[in-house]
């Protein structure tokens, strides 16, 4: 097994993805409010995040690499 779905499900699941949003399931997301732990979990990224790539250069440099390598990844 490749581990990788299969192609009907990868079609699928790009569909789903690319699709535009209603204005209406815009309106609804935007609306939700953000809980309390989910809040707290994104600020503790955020410190990870400043404390590993502390210089913005270095935050730069990781933003750069990572999108490569999603387009490597995406693109296959």
């Amino acid at each position: 097994m490749s581990g990788k779905p299969a192609a009907s499900v990868r079609a699928r699941l790009r569909a789903e993805a690319e699709r535009s949003l209603t204005a209406e399931e815009v309106r609804a997301y935007l609306d939700t409010p953000i809980e309390a732990s989910e809040r707290e979990d994104i600020l503790a990224l955020v410190r990870w995040f400043r404390r590993r790539y502390p210089d913005p250069a270095d935050r730069l440099a990781y933003i750069r690499t990572a999108y490569e390598r999603w387009r490597r990844v995406s693109s296959g």
